[in-house]
């Protein structure tokens, strides 16, 4: 019962965003483009790829960033430059820039050979003894996640950016987790453990 609440749940949610338009989205993008590249996928690697992403899961975001300015960050996903990026954001804007963001292709990334044993491993089968949870569960064998369920796709995303989320999300400093469910994940994890993760993620396809 509780999971299929759940699915409803994100089923009006997503019914509840405005219709984003792609081509009104690149007329807006010209100040993303600073740190997200003109591309969206980034100018430096603590920055994330935003192109291809699920057009739901940017727009979230987008609006989490702008909660957290509008509440002292009491709401929402805190972040000082994507919050002031956001309050001026009408939510048809956000829907336009996501709908733009997620139109464009994503670049290609790889996995160091050196991440593959641990992250791999994590990814796919989790840790039972310890209660972590298989990435693979929500973001998929190939880390495209799922656009209803809002779970973002992860597959060739900038390891040092995925590396500090998941710091983030151990730490308490990010929350806005459906269910808590990666602070649940990121709190039992090592530094090692992110790092290797991290990397592997990149190079999936």
């Amino acid at each position: 019962m509780k999971k299929l609440a759940l699915i409803l749940t994100l089923l009006a949610s997503c019914s509840a965003w405005a219709q984003g338009d792609a081509e009104a989205g690149k007329a807006k993008a010209a100040t993303c483009a600073a740190c997200h590249g003109a591309d969206g996928n980034g100018i430096m690697a603590q920055y994330p790829k935003i192109a291809g992403q699920h057009a739901g899961y940017l727009e979230k975001q987008l609006k989490d960033f702008k909660l957290a300015m509008s509440t002292g960050g009491a709401q929402g996903r805190n972040d000082p430059v994507m919050g002031g990026m956001a309050m001026p954001l009408t939510e048809q804007d956000m829907a336009d820039l996501a709908a733009y963001y997620a139109s464009l292709p994503i670049s290609d990334n790889t996995t160091p050979e050196s991440s593959i044993e641990i992250g791999q491993t994590l990814y796919r089968y989790g840790d039972a003894e310890r209660g972590v949870t298989a990435c693979t569960a929500c973001h998929g064998p190939r880390g495209n996640g799922t656009s209803l369920s809002g779970f973002p796709k992860i597959s060739g995303q900038n390891a040092e950016y995925v590396q500090l989320q998941l710091e983030k999300f151990r730490d308490g400093q990010r929350t806005n987790d459906m269910n808590a469910m990666m602070r649940a994940v990121a709190a039992k994890l090592s530094d090692d453990e992110i790092a290797a993760l991290s990397q592997y993620v990149g190079g999936l396809h």
